[in-house]
């Protein structure tokens, strides 16, 4: 591994991509694996005026064995600290920010109970939500980056020896998140403004419903939430400080009205659910909702994500997402969302970003709702776009405009 990639890699999620302010407490999520890369990040904090650093370790085996041999009722009653141990710090004067560094196996449960996995997880993001409302209204600063576990290089290139696995998935990962230039900073600021170049001619458009068609059957229209806002590339806080959510990050994305998604969608990519695979998986929608579905592998395991909650089968997110972004031309499928969703268009099952919504991170669930916002435990991306992706839209004085063409930006 380049000790100077890793450790330019390590300044920028936390100086750019969290955009750790002075005095602020940065929460930090890392695999137990991964010592190194949270030491680096830790000392890139501080040097960025961090006046604590709170890592939180996270052990995929440990969470397998509490997933076989624990009872459910006993993993879904968790503990006031827990949630505390966040909000202490959200609502600290000096405010805090969190990184969360992905390195998961993604088939780390692969032979668990999937229902009973569902059934946990929707009783810890209920009872953190408090915490959740935090970061979907970007009220402080979060960013979700990944770095090359082994079970997970393992998977991604299987062919080599794990060593050199996750050697390359290391290389792969500094490629795609513009760090091997040597400057990443400038490199990113100069895609933070194509993209938010496009962001805003979406939103000059006033556009009142996107059409989505591909050679493979997809044919899906898609009608956006009232007061719908397009969002891209760097977000902002309520108090103005700017940061990137996801590292990398190729998408432009907008909030879809909860009962108006019409027509068929074929996932174009395997998608990654309580550490299994679903693949080749479909959904067709009527009036936002989803009355059929279906996967060439694991299909159960969608029925399940589905029907998490009762709007689980609805979508919070529509994004676009060029052919041409640099993950999708690296050739490899990295069976993890942050990378796959900046590799194609995609759709969100479950819950919308306030953010999306026009004063939205002001107004109540309730409010939100009344404008089409879905709500839900979850927020799942799939990815959905195609070399031969084409979308339109349609303006709310009744133009089309085109947006996609060959699976790649018109404008």
């Amino acid at each position: 591994m380049n000790q100077k990639f890793l450790q330019l890699y390590a300044d920028f999620i936390v100086k750019v991509g969290v955009h750790v302010r002075p005095r602020q407490t940065m929460i930090l999520r890392c695999p137990v694996t991964m010592p190194d890369f949270a030491h680096a990040c830790v000392r890139s904090a501080y040097e960025a005026g961090a006046k604590n650093v709170v890592v939180r370790w996270e052990d995929e085996q440990l969470t397998r064995l509490q997933m076989e041999l624990a009872q459910e009722q006993d993993l879904c009653e968790l503990k006031p600290y827990e949630l505390r141990s966040y909000l202490d710090y959200a609502e600290d004067p000096d405010g805090c920010c969190t990184l969360a560094i992905h390195a998961a196996d993604p088939e780390a449960l692969a032979g668990l109970d999937a229902g009973k996995i569902n059934r946990v997880n929707l009783a810890r993001r209920t009872f953190m939500k408090p915490w959740q409302e935090y970061t979907m209204n970007d009220r402080v600063q979060w960013c979700v980056a990944a770095v090359p576990a082994p079970g997970w290089a393992a998977k991604v290139f299987p062919d080599l020896p794990q060593d050199e696995a996750v050697e390359k998935l290391w290389q792969v990962i500094f490629e795609v998140c513009r760090v091997t230039g040597g400057d990443p900073v400038g490199e990113w600021q100069q895609h933070v403004a194509k993209t938010s170049a496009r962001r805003d001619r979406l939103n000059e458009w006033q556009l009142d419903s996107v059409h989505l068609q591909s050679a493979n059957g997809t044919d899906l229209t898609i009608g956006l939430a009232d007061d719908a806002v397009w969002e891209g590339a760097s977000s902002k806080t309520d108090r103005g400080f700017e940061f990137i959510a996801n590292v990398p990050t190729e998408e432009v994305f907008c909030a879809p009205h909860r009962d108006r998604v019409n027509g068929t969608v074929y996932g174009t990519k395997p998608y990654v659910y309580n550490g299994q695979l679903i693949k080749g998986w479909h959904v067709t929608f009527k009036d936002g909702k989803v009355i059929e579905h279906g996967a060439e592998e694991n299909a159960a395991l969608l029925a399940e994500l589905l029907s998490t909650d009762e709007n689980a089968n609805r979508i919070g997110e529509i994004a676009f997402v060029p052919a041409s972004s640099p993950i999708n031309q690296s050739g490899v499928l990295f069976f993890n969302p942050l990378f796959d969703e900046n590799a194609a268009c995609h759709i969100a099952f479950g819950a919308g970003y306030p953010t999306n919504i026009k004063n939205g991170s002001a107004q109540t669930r309730a409010q939100l709702l009344e404008k089409g916002l879905n709500d839900s435990a979850i927020h799942e991306d799939v990815m959905i776009g195609a070399p031969d992706t084409r979308i339109t839209g349609l303006t709310k004085d009744g133009r089309e405009v085109l947006i996609f063409d060959g699976g790649e930006w018109a404008f």
